[in-house]
């Protein structure tokens, strides 16, 4: 991002960006961890295992705390999740198990399952504790493109299923989004590799960075080398707005600026406009929302084209964001740009209703919001032309059965890219687990 005089670095003093950046979340100590763990009523048919999508034992990973049994606690949770950790911070549990806790009809006030679970998976991973095997070698070799959680979870599960795995990623770390796109604030002292470190120590787990499918990796060549290939490939492009051609300078790609920020070794260096508007309605607009608010910007306003029950954000995001001076605005869509003197001024929005059937519809009357920096959270689309080999896609993704099996046999895929319906950190990693498992059924058979 170019310095201007509405766009500059160092808005704020180092102290200052450190406090804004802190854990949003400071974890449990010993003593707190025990008092929650012991309001749990460890629930024979717990519906907080029912909603979460790798199915933890929830209250056994509990009741495991409540006892003293750390180890045993992060085992549960890191035997059905292995990036378990990262989960605890990122997780929108208020509407996965946490939102269905029993606390909530008596007290409101649903148990810290997941502030519970980072506890035990940072005790672990703090003592060193590799807490998995292998199984006997297989003689099996298998191909993982995508270092993410999707991809990272596959390795893990191959691995401990006795399989040899080499792991493709083209960035130059693992972990993804975890690593390039989850707001700085979440994931606080490196711990998305530490994370990695963690996954690897297993054994049996090759890695390559700085190779991308499309251009120094070939799908066709892997699936020759290789006994089976795993695809946890993400999403490599972005979707942009159609209202003209997008002015030079001032409008950016929310997810390129998040990995500046999250890769950004001194945040005093990074540049953050005075007036800052944010389209999208996703976790992603929050991020990026926020995190420009605690850069030093004056003015940020999200602006979603339908209401907010139609966000992907979830209700406690969207609180957060207002929290933290963010503006939403809603029922409004991009119309075209506003410029003076060649530069980016503001963004003129048309406000939007639905029809009787649903379809959004424009209603001819207009509202201007000035910005000297707009981001763009609309969404990523997979890159079309990255596969050599013919492979049945869904709606502009991977087409897979319930097992992660991709039309060409032989080829799994699981995460952003194939058509799931979610796209949450933890329904990656519950699709590479399972994908990994129906793998290791097809290599033994």
């Amino acid at each position: 991002m170019s310095q201007t005089p509405d766009i500059q670095s160092g808005r704020l003093s180092r102290q200052q960006l450190e406090q804004n950046f802190e854990d949003i979340h400071p974890p449990l100590d010993s003593g707190n961890a025990m008092l929650e763990a012991q309001r749990c009523y460890y629930c024979f048919d717990a519906p907080c295992v029912n909603a979460c999508p790798t199915a933890i034992d929830i209250p056994s990973f509990i009741r495991k705390i409540s006892t003293g049994n750390i180890r045993g606690s992060a085992k549960d949770i890191l035997s059905q999740n292995i990036m378990g950790g990262m989960c605890a911070r990122v997780c929108p549990t208020e509407v996965l198990c946490e939102g269905v806790c029993v606390r909530n009809t008596q007290e409101g006030q649903p148990v810290r399952i997941g502030e519970l679970q980072r506890y035990s998976t940072d005790w672990l991973m703090e003592k060193g504790d590799t807490l998995f095997q292998r199984a006997p070698a297989s003689g099996k070799k298998v191909a993982v493109v995508g270092g993410g959680p999707a991809g990272l979870s596959c390795a893990h599960r191959l691995a401990m299923l006795g399989h040899d795995v080499v792991v493709f990623e083209a960035r130059e770390k693992l972990s993804g989004l975890n690593e390039y796109g989850i707001a700085a604030y979440k994931t606080v002292d490196g711990f998305a590799q530490r994370e990695v470190d963690f996954i690897l120590s297993i054994g049996g787990i090759e890695t390559r960075c700085g190779v991308r499918l499309g251009k120094e990796l070939k799908l066709s060549e892997l699936k020759e080398e290789f006994d089976a290939v795993f695809l946890g490939i993400g999403l490599g492009d972005v979707n942009q707005l159609d209202i003209g051609e997008t002015p030079g300078e001032g409008v950016h790609s929310a997810v390129d600026y998040i990995e500046d920020l999250r890769q950004a070794q001194n945040l005093e260096n990074l540049p953050v406009g005075r007036r800052v508007v944010v389209i999208g309605g996703g976790s992603t607009a929050i991020d990026i929302a926020v995190q420009s608010k605690k850069l030093g910007a004056e003015d940020v306003t999200m602006v979603y084209r339908r209401g907010p029950e139609q966000m992907s954000a979830t209700d406690v995001e969207q609180e957060f964001a207002q929290v933290n001076d963010v503006r939403i605005r809603t029922w409004l869509q991009p119309d075209s740009w506003m410029m003076e003197n060649g530069r980016l001024s503001g963004i003129r929005f048309e406000y939007t209703e639905p029809d009787s059937s649903g379809k959004l519809t424009g209603k001819s009357e207009y509202l201007e919001i000035d910005a000297d920096c707009v981001f763009l959270a609309l969404g990523q689309k997979m890159m079309s032309d990255i596969f050599d080999l013919e492979m049945e896609m869904n709606s502009g993704k991977l087409a897979v059965d319930e097992q992660g099996a991709t039309s060409q046999s032989g080829i799994w895929a699981g995460g952003d890219c194939i058509r799931s319906g979610e796209d949450l950190t933890v329904h990656a990693v519950e699709q590479g687990k399972q994908a990994a498992i129906a793998m290791d059924q097809w290599l033994r058979n």
